[in-house]
C-alpha cells in the first residue's frame, strides 16, 4: 500500500477533494451552463477516443489520494450520459483512502440508475433542481427538462440505500426563479432531502452574470427564518462550503453557500479533472494542465504523481476573493459544463 503524503498550495490549503467530468456532454440546455444558442445540434462535443476512460480516470484518483484526497465528486455534463458509471464507481470503491463518493446530476435519468450506483457503493448523490414550476423549469433547461421525472428520479433515489442520502442544489436568480424559493423549502422539508441554495456565479463565459441577479444568502435567510424558525449548525468536516441551518420544528436541515456575497476560497481543498483529462486548480480557471497526454504516453505513475503534487503545490487561486479587482481573471474562464461546477 502506497502511503499518503497530504500536498498543500501555496496558500497553505490541502488537496482533499477531486471532481471528475465523465461526460462533456448534457440532455439539458440551462441557460446559465449550456445555452442552446451555442451548444445546438451542430456543436461538436468530444468522441468517445477522447474522453478518459475507467483505467485512466482510476490513475488519476490512486495518485490524488496519495496526496491527500478522500473525497470524489462524478460531475458532467450529465454524468448519467456515461455507459457503465456503475462500474467506475466500483473501481474507485477499492482506492485506499477514498472515504466518499458523491454524484452531481440534473436526476432526469436518476430513476434508471439510482439503484445500482447505490450497489456499487455511491454515498450520495446530489440533483440540481432550480423550480418546481413546470413550465419555468422547462425554460430553464433549454426546453429540455421535465421536473416530473427530476422529482420521481429523487424519489428513488432517496429509498436507493445512499449512506449519506440525498441532497437538492438550486441555484436563484432575482426576478426569473427566487419567487419559488419557499416553494422549494416546502416541498422538501420533512422528506430528509437536504436542500441547499446556491448563489448564483459568474462561471464561464456565457451565463449572462450580473450581481444585480445575485439573491445573498442573507436574503434568503432572512425569508426562510420568518416562516419556518432555523438554528444554525457546525460544519462537519473542514472546507464545508454551505453554512448548514437545522429547522426549529424538527423538519431537517437546509444548506445556504455564499459563494458571491462570503466567498470561501481561503477553504477551497478542490482540484477538477474535465472528461478530456485537463486538471484545473479553480472554478474560475483560463487554463488546466493536460493528463491524459502523460497518461497515455506512460504507464509510470511516479511521473503521474510528481505532476500532480506539483500543480496543487504551485497554486495560489483565490478568484471570488479577488472578484470585481483590477487584478482578478480577466480572460476566458473555463466553462461550467465543461468541469461540473
Amino acid at each position: 500500500m502506497n502511503a499518503t503524503t497530504h500536498t498543500f498550495d501555496r496558500r497553505g490549503r490541502p488537496l482533499r477533494d477531486l471532481r471528475i467530468s465523465v461526460m462533456d456532454r448534457c440532455n439539458f440546455r440551462c441557460t446559465y451552463c449550456m445555452p442552446a444558442s451555442t451548444y445546438g445540434d451542430d456543436y461538436r462535443f468530444l468522441d468517445n477516443a477522447q474522453r478518459l476512460d475507467f483505467n485512466e480516470i482510476e490513475r488519476v484518483c490512486r495518485q490524488a489520494a496519495r496526496l491527500g484526497v478522500s473525497k470524489l465528486r462524478l460531475t458532467g455534463g450529465e454524468p448519467l450520459l456515461r455507459p457503465g458509471l456503475p462500474e467506475l464507481v466500483q473501481r474507485l470503491r477499492t482506492i485506499d483512502g477514498i472515504d466518499d463518493i458523491a454524484l452531481t446530476t440534473n436526476g432526469v435519468l436518476l430513476n434508471r440508475h439510482a439503484t445500482a450506483l447505490a450497489e456499487a457503493g455511491l454515498d450520495r448523490v446530489t440533483v440540481s433542481v432550480d423550480t418546481l414550476d413546470p413550465g419555468l423549469f422547462r425554460q430553464l433547461s433549454g426546453g429540455r427538462g421535465d421536473v416530473e421525472k427530476v422529482l420521481r428520479g429523487l424519489e428513488v433515489a432517496r429509498h436507493a440505500g445512499f449512506r449519506d442520502g440525498v441532497k437538492v442544489n438550486a441555484v436563484l436568480q432575482r426576478d426569473l426563479n427566487d419567487a419559488g424559493a419557499l416553494d422549494l423549502v416546502q416541498h422538501f422539508r420533512g422528506t430528509g432531502i437536504v436542500l441547499r441554495f446556491i448563489e448564483f456565479m459568474d462561471v464561464g463565459n456565457r451565463n449572462a452574470w450580473s450581481a444585480d441577479a445575485v439573491v445573498s444568502s442573507q436574503e434568503l435567510h432572512a425569508r426562510i427564518q420568518a416562516r419556518w424558525p432555523l438554528q444554525p449548525l457546525l460544519p462537519r468536516h473542514p472546507g464545508e462550503v454551505a453554512t448548514r441551518y437545522r429547522f426549529v420544528d424538527g423538519a431537517g436541515e437546509i444548506g445556504l453557500i455564499s459563494s458571491i456575497s462570503k466567498p470561501f476560497c481561503g477553504g477551497c481543498t478542490r482540484a477538477r479533472l474535465s472528461s478530456e483529462g485537463q486538471l484545473y486548480t479553480c472554478l474560475f480557471a483560463e487554463r488546466g494542465t493536460d493528463l491524459r497526454g502523460l497518461l497515455r504516453a506512460t504507464d509510470d505513475d511516479a511521473a503521474l504523481h510528481a505532476v500532480l503534487a506539483g500543480v496543487w503545490s504551485a497554486r495560489t487561486d483565490r478568484y471570488s476573493e479577488l472578484r470585481g479587482k483590477p487584478v482578478a481573471v480577466s480572460g476566458r474562464r473555463i466553462e461550467m459544463h465543461y468541469i461540473g461546477g
